[in-house]
């Protein structure tokens, strides 16, 4: 780990700090002219694969952003093809997977053995950790089991996720041989960028949100929380992410994870109670109120803030990724208002309370403890 003591790590653990920590999804992407620049030159799998260039556009995004926290440049679906399942991205319809797996002797061919191939992602981690020799902290990330499932079965994207559910219910004992398949792949994967530097590992499942509480405990929760176990053996904490998924963040918390993410389509505070104060969250600006003027940006961005009330353990973000128009210096000027005005309410809340004779929140037992 190269910045275990920095604020993004501690918040993550639910420990005191004297402002919230901000970073991004999708901070480095296609609305920053420094990455269409690159874009130019080389595809999506090319960059991902070069680790000179994956740490470029990591720490140029960081720096630039002036965000607490750096996350690796990669992408989703690098691990189905050391599964043995290739895959190509069609312009304007997103990824697409050559042979979906649709059968019992499908998954029966994937392979589980060859998430070494993948250290080009680790590489890019350990250049990322050395530019910013302990400055700022980097996470590494991988898609979780249900959403690498749901692409490898759809094919690419989907609206119904018709053909992953039809294996969920009709051929369980598959389904679950295909996920546990994915959890040995990607927690190899995920431990060895922690080897390389990582301070935290996200974990994305973007298309959670589709099923059911009562799909999600029998086909989802066993096989994720296997995963957010084997990766906390390393050490580091673990953020849990997904979308539409206020309806389940009671049966996500079940997963252990040190910090759970927060769409847009939840109150903070309300989506941090039920989840019983138990961990960190990590949220939850809609997307697309970057496009909004900035008096309106602000108003939103404070009312996060104040709803998380300086509790131990919030880190701010989006509820999804950045969007490839925004505007860049909508991005930036977030993550100074956020840093400069949780300051100022951590200060205020200390103040206020040592004039009551009280402990400051930031002193106070952490809502895990």
């Amino acid at each position: 780990m190269s910045a275990p003591n920095s604020l993004f790590v501690r918040a993550c653990k639910s420990q005191p700090v004297e402002r919230t920590p901000v970073w991004f999804m999708r901070q480095a992407g296609r609305y920053m002219p420094e990455y269409r620049a690159v874009r130019k030159q080389h595809s999506l799998l090319e960059i991902c694969k070069k680790p000179e260039l994956a740490a470029e556009v990591t720490f140029t995004a960081a720096e630039f952003l002036g965000v607490d926290a750096a996350i690796i440049f990669a992408d989703l679906l690098l691990p189905l093809e050391v599964m043995g399942l290739p895959f190509h991205f069609s312009a304007g319809e997103g990824p697409v997977i050559e042979r979906p797996v649709r059968s019992h002797e499908d998954i029966a061919q994937l392979r589980t053995d060859h998430a070494a191939d993948l250290g080009y992602v680790s590489e890019a981690v350990s250049q990322v950790a050395k530019h910013f020799a302990g400055k700022i902290p980097v996470i590494g990330f991988c898609g979780a089991p249900f959403t690498l499932a749901s692409y490898m079965i759809e094919g690419g994207g989907s609206r119904h996720y018709l053909h992953a559910k039809k294996m969920m219910y009709n051929s369980p004992a598959d389904w679950d041989e295909l996920m546990r398949k994915l959890v040995a792949v990607t927690a190899e994967y995920s431990a060895a960028q922690v080897h390389a530097g990582a301070d935290v590992i996200q974990i994305f499942d973007s298309w959670v949100g589709c099923l059911s509480v009562e799909d999600y405990r029998r086909y989802v929760l066993p096989h994720v929380t296997s995963l957010v176990r084997s990766l906390q053996k390393t050490g580091a904490p673990i953020i849990y992410f997904g979308t539409d998924s206020a309806t389940l963040l009671p049966a996500m918390n079940e997963t252990g994870a040190e910090v759970i993410g927060l769409d847009w389509r939840i109150p903070l505070d309300i989506g941090w109670r039920n989840l019983e104060y138990r961990c960190a969250v990590q949220g939850n600006l809609d997307p697309i109120l970057l496009f909004a003027d900035w008096k309106e940006l602000k108003t939103r961005a404070e009312h996060i803030l104040k709803l998380a009330a300086a509790r131990p353990g919030h880190i701010f973000n989006l509820g999804h990724g950045i969007l490839p128009e925004t505007p860049v210096e909508n991005v930036k000027n977030l993550a100074r208002l956020v840093q400069d005005y949780s300051a100022a309410l951590a200060a205020a809340n200390t103040r206020e309370l040592q004039a009551a004779g009280r402990k400051p929140k930031a002193e106070a037992r952490s809502p895990r403890s």
